[in-house]
């Protein structure tokens, strides 16, 4: 079985982060993306890919989804020198404002410390949070793509567009 150049990982309790997944996936076209469900797939096939998109929602106060949590020592095995990684998340800036998208900060944290290049940062511009710990140092970029799909469904197709033709050029896949 050929592979695509870009492998995408996900958990989902809710089918929220996998119907993000899917569109991300589609705006690569056919063949250009294999999405994985890390419920069933092991993490360990992340190793096999360049290219990397995660997706981790946040989970009540701050909390990692069941799926990623189950799989969350599993990742320190890996050896993702070399990667270049983009990440999304899914929070509620409304329910939770002090911890949204915590998880996505800390897939983050963890990737980068095995190693990994991370790209696809995407600006708090637009949201209306109390705090997060998926923000970069200056606090004016989200460590990947935010999505709240519970107060803003309305501008999540526009804003996975625009991020995978970011990352598109971030991954130095333009002219592919």
């Amino acid at each position: 079985m050929s592979r695509a150049p870009i492998g995408l990982f996900y958990g989902s309790s809710t089918c929220y982060t996998e119907m993000v997944a899917e569109k991300i996936a589609a705006e690569f076209g056919e063949g250009g993306v294999d999405v994985h469900n890390i419920e069933t797939v092991p993490v360990s096939e992340m190793e096999d890919y360049d290219w990397l998109i995660l997706g981790i929602p946040t989970w009540d106060y701050g909390e990692l989804q069941e799926d990623w949590e189950n799989c969350w020592d599993d990742l320190d095995e890996l050896d993702l020198s070399g990667k270049t990684i983009a990440l999304f998340g899914l929070g509620d800036q409304v329910g939770y404002p002090e911890w949204f998208l915590d998880a996505l900060g800390y897939l983050w944290a963890k990737v980068r410390n095995l190693g990994a290049n991370t790209v696809g940062y995407w600006p708090v511009e637009g949201f209306d949070f109390e705090a997060s710990k998926a923000l970069t140092t200056d606090e004016q970029y989200f460590v990947g793509l935010a999505i709240d799909d519970e107060n803003q469904f309305d501008l999540t197709d526009q804003r996975i567009k625009a991020w995978c033709a970011q990352i598109r050029r971030e991954f130095g896949l333009d002219g592919a």
